[in-house]
């Protein structure tokens, strides 16, 4: 996201992001349509930095689903590190970290993932952020303490490298959803 020499190489193509995604013309439209104001709030629910919602918000129409997309990527790789303090400061843990409903050794695993994401807050000043697009849901408790652990071992520049990455990957997936048939039942007009 940031710009410097060190930043990873996009990647562009992104799992289930096809221009057929059900409802997107319909809910682009709404977008499109929307106050700036509650374009802008709608996309504050994608990317907690509000760098990347303005300019979104302000950008508008957008004549399909690849172009509302590109044009996310774009901002997202324009974030100064402030501003991904910002969004990071902005999202949840990717986990239920306060409960523990699941039974037998999953209660055991959900302890050390509260210990873990502690550990990395306390390290990295944010909670842990990661795209599981594609995990299945009995995959992924065992899949981020993984790479909690793993991303602990990172000096804080190079983490927050991999953090832009994943926030930026879950801030298309949001968008898809924010524009399909799936998110049509948000209200952008006030």
């Amino acid at each position: 996201m940031p710009t410097h020499e060190a930043a990873p190489a996009r990647v562009t193509v992104m799992p289930g992001h096809r221009r057929g995604v059900p409802g997107a013309t319909e809910g682009l439209r709404r977008l499109n349509a929307a106050t700036v104001g509650a374009a802008e709030e709608a996309l504050l629910a994608c990317c907690g930095a509000r760098r990347w919602a303005w300019r979104l918000a302000r950008h508008r129409p957008y004549p399909d689903l690849a172009s509302l997309l590109a044009a996310a990527d774009e901002a997202s790789w324009d974030l100064t590190p402030e501003d991904l303090h910002e969004a990071f400061s902005d999202e949840a843990p990717p986990y239920p970290l306060g409960e523990s409903g699941a039974g037998g050794n999953a209660g055991g695993a959900l302890t050390a993932l509260r210990a873990a994401h502690t550990a990395y807050q306390e390290r990295f000043g944010h909670p842990f952020v990661i795209c599981w697009e594609d995990r299945a849901e009995d995959e992924r408790l065992a899949h981020l303490l993984d790479r909690l652990h793993a991303r602990l071992g990172n000096d804080p520049e190079e983490e927050r490298l991999i953090a832009a990455e994943e926030l930026r990957r879950c801030a298309l997936i949001r968008l898809t959803h924010l524009v399909s048939a799936a998110g049509q039942r948000t209200v952008y007009a006030r």
